[in-house]
């Protein structure tokens, strides 16, 4: 039986720094690369006050930052996104408030890739962010 959202978001990991070999994702060979977790990228769209959004770019560039890093892996970062929003809606699935469960909509662009492969869909993405712009 696969792992569920709430097992790979809780998966014991730490994160990684790798200097690069060769050019990734636009990323220069020679540049440090920040390869996070699930935890740690839910623990930071936590942070995120009601009402306001965080672009993925932004959220990468300040994991680099903070982790002394030229750039956050987009790869993992968008799988890990994905582990957040879908751990997020397995608790709304079993009763949770929308209030308790982590704001993942502040990060996920409705009109982005990772939108898309949500099971709730991009609408419920842009519907939350709508409901909390007032």
């Amino acid at each position: 039986m696969p792992p569920t959202w709430h097992e790979k978001l809780n998966r014991p990991q730490d994160p990684k720094r790798k200097r690069l070999d060769k050019a990734f994702a636009g990323i220069p060979a020679g540049e440090m690369l920040y390869i996070s977790t699930p935890r740690e990228i839910d623990g930071l769209i936590g942070t995120i006050p009601e009402g306001e959004t965080l672009d993925v770019h932004e959220l990468r560039r300040r994991l680099a930052e903070a982790n002394d890093a030229d750039a956050t892996c987009p790869t993992t970062t968008a799988i890990f996104l994905r582990i957040v929003a879908e751990a997020a809606l397995d608790e709304i699935a079993d009763g949770a408030d929308w209030a308790d469960v982590t704001p993942f909509w502040r990060v996920i662009d409705p009109d982005g890739p990772i939108a898309d492969r949500l099971s709730c869909g991009r609408e419920t993405v842009r519907d939350l962010r709508l409901q909390e712009a007032g």
